[in-house]
């Protein structure tokens, strides 16, 4: 989105050779005067490790609250709704369950001083799969530990997020041993919730969710549930990197039911649509892009779609690069862009996740984010990347 040069440089490892960057102007970004109506959207939020933890793999997470939260208050400001306690939160990857429900407490309480929309995922993560029993037994704590989740989810005052269960896909030896764990779920909520279909790509610990490793048989599966449960679903989330899939299974949706995209692919067109409608957003990379994201959404709220969708589709190419395979390590790039943007004070994450991609990778998101105006003060951002580069070892 940037044309002007703003003189700042930074000397990059790009295309296998050093390159001096110069960067662009910040994109022109605006806060909504009024709520967003157009599309439903949620930024799916990382967390920020407390610097003097030890946050290294297999360590309880440590978490900077105050940074933590001041993010969660930045993506409201731009009036999106947060998705937290998901993927993009560490689930599964290093944010253990007493750490995640620490974050639903806090970032429920913020929402309601700020008057921030908040959807909160509930899983199954603090099972010890070793121990987990098979059959019945074995469905029944599934089903006790969804409950406790959704509990803390509904204690702090946000809507809930049913999340795909490793647990489930361990124990399960059906489409009806999902179906059945959905529907006492479902059954037991006061307020519609979203269903997230996750795929393997996330997470490879899911392969043959909903009963079967074919998709197709899978759908008809997650169809059926959302068919026979409609007045107890708000929407479902879903993360497979499908557009076509995605926008069959829109089409096919019971009236009332959303899809909310989470194809961080392809998202510009699906949220965009068609005569035939569109979807709404549940995404990890408008936790990377939300002030374009935002914006884009006001122009649809203003009627001007050309406009939302050069500014989505400006910001595609840097959402597919963080979301690249091993797409379970887009968490990195997500921090690595907070930090050079100063939302927080070190590139760290929970887990030390923050080595979970290589340096030129992470040189290419940079020159990627410049291009969508998303550094909203170069230097600093130029500044960041230098010390980063001179730190592994990469300087000319």
């Amino acid at each position: 989105m940037t044309a002007a040069s703003t003189g700042v440089s930074v000397v990059l490892p790009l295309g296998g050779r050093f390159e001096s960057y110069v960067l662009g102007a910040p994109g022109v970004w605006t806060r909504p005067a009024r709520p967003i109506t157009s599309r439903v959207a949620f930024a799916a939020a990382h967390v920020i490790p407390r610097a003097t933890a030890d946050n290294t793999p297999g360590a309880p997470a440590a978490v900077d609250w105050d940074a933590t939260l001041a993010y969660r208050h930045e993506l409201w400001s731009y009036g999106l709704g947060v998705a937290d306690a998901m993927d993009t939160a560490q689930r599964g990857m290093g944010l253990d369950w007493q750490a995640t429900a620490e974050l639903i407490r806090r970032s429920g309480a913020e929402a309601a001083s700020a008057g921030g929309r908040l959807a909160c995922g509930a899983g199954t993560d603090q099972l010890d799969l070793a121990g987990l029993p098979t059959g019945p037994a074995g469905l029944a704590a599934i089903v006790d530990a969804y409950r406790e989740q959704i509990d803390v989810v509904t204690d702090a005052g946000a809507q809930v997020i049913l999340m795909a269960s490793r647990a489930l896909v361990q124990v399960a030896r059906s489409a009806a041993d999902y179906v059945s764990v959905y529907e006492k779920l479902l059954a037991g909520v006061d307020r519609p919730v979203i269903l997230h279909w996750l795929g393997t790509m996330f997470d490879p610990a899911l392969h043959g969710y909903w009963g079967s490793a074919d998709i197709d048989t899978a759908t008809e599966t997650f169809r059926t549930l959302i068919e026979n449960n409609r007045s107890k679903i708000d929407g479902v989330k879903v993360s497979l990197l499908d557009a076509a899939h995605e926008i069959d299974l829109r089409r096919a949706l019971p009236e009332g039911v959303r899809l909310y995209t989470g194809d961080d692919f392809n998202y510009p067109e699906l949220i965009i649509g068609d005569a035939q409608g569109h979807s709404d957003a549940l995404l990890g990379i408008f936790a990377a892009i939300y002030p374009a994201a935002s914006t884009a959404l006001q122009e649809l709220d203003n009627g001007n779609v050309t406009r939302a969708s050069d500014i989505l589709g400006a910001t595609q190419a840097l959402g597919r690069h963080i979301f690249a395979a091993p797409t379970y390590y887009y968490k990195t790039g997500i921090a690595f862009l907070s930090w050079l943007n100063g939302k927080q004070p070190g590139f760290s994450m929970v887990g030390g996740l923050s080595t979970g991609r290589s340096v030129t990778h992470l040189a290419e998101l940079f020159r990627l984010a410049d291009k969508a105006g998303l550094f909203p003060d170069p230097e600093l951002a130029a500044h960041r990347m230098r010390i980063y580069l001179e730190l592994n070892g990469l300087t000319s």
